[in-house]
């Protein structure tokens, strides 16, 4: 292989994974918002039950009002020692699948007490 096709392939090479990223344009914004809005999936997809339990029995005060609970999820918080819960805005999620979420996060804990 001559020196001109060597440098053609390795051109080819690295240029080929930057023009399929500018093609597919494949962006975490786009990807968290593909995210269903169905508040048991979303549970399930942000893994919230990691921290929160599958009854929503740690980290979560349904005595709270909602709102809380929407700009803790939305923003996050910190709490006195970690893990902190994260601020899932900045991943796509919106006001509405926050809402969803907190009211769903407050049937689980009436249902599993």
């Amino acid at each position: 292989m001559g020196n001109n096709q060597t440098k053609l392939f390795a051109i080819i090479l690295f240029a080929l994974p930057l023009l399929m990223l500018a093609v597919f344009n494949v962006s975490p914004a786009k990807v968290a918002a593909a995210v269903p809005d169905d508040p048991a999936a979303v549970w399930t997809a942000n893994k919230c039950a990691m921290c929160h339990t599958a009854t929503a029995s740690k980290f979560y005060d349904p005595a709270k009002p909602d709102e809380h609970h929407i700009q803790a999820i939305l923003k996050g918080q910190k709490g006195e020692k970690p893990p902190f819960m994260p601020g899932f805005e900045a991943k796509g999620m919106t006001v509405e699948t926050a809402t969803a979420l907190a009211a769903y996060m407050r049937t689980l804990r009436t249902a599993g007490n």
